[in-house]
């Protein structure tokens, strides 16, 4: 039952995260940021988020600047989502490096 719950609340939180993201990034044309995945602990206070940014080689400073910033995208997320959630959970951010891994992958494969 508490699986199901935590499911859906990470689903939540993936859909508002990835739109405050694409309205914050509207501002710097050329760079795209995605929330590929969202886990949250089971009593629902740390939410974890993975972020994939292209082009990749921005990615290091899009972190530094969401960690930097991390109390005012908190703080937009609870006024989305006040009416599902009592407790927004703290966030922490990650970068989703996966699809570099699978185009070194790819790279390695065509030699």
């Amino acid at each position: 039952m508490q699986e199901t719950r935590q499911n859906k609340i990470a689903r939540l939180l993936q859909k508002e995260l990835s739109l405050i993201f694409q309205q914050q990034t509207r501002a710097t044309h050329g760079t795209m940021v995605s929330v590929t995945r969202v886990k949250i602990s089971p009593d629902l206070s740390v939410c974890t988020a993975y972020l994939s940014v292209f082009p990749s080689e921005k990615g290091e400073e899009i972190l530094a600047n969401v960690n930097a910033n991390v109390k005012s995208v908190r703080y937009e997320l609870g006024t989305r989502v006040r009416n599902q959630l009592r407790i927004i959970p703290e966030l922490r951010f990650f970068i989703d490096d996966s699809l570099d891994y699978i185009d070194r992958i790819d790279e390695l494969l065509k030699q």
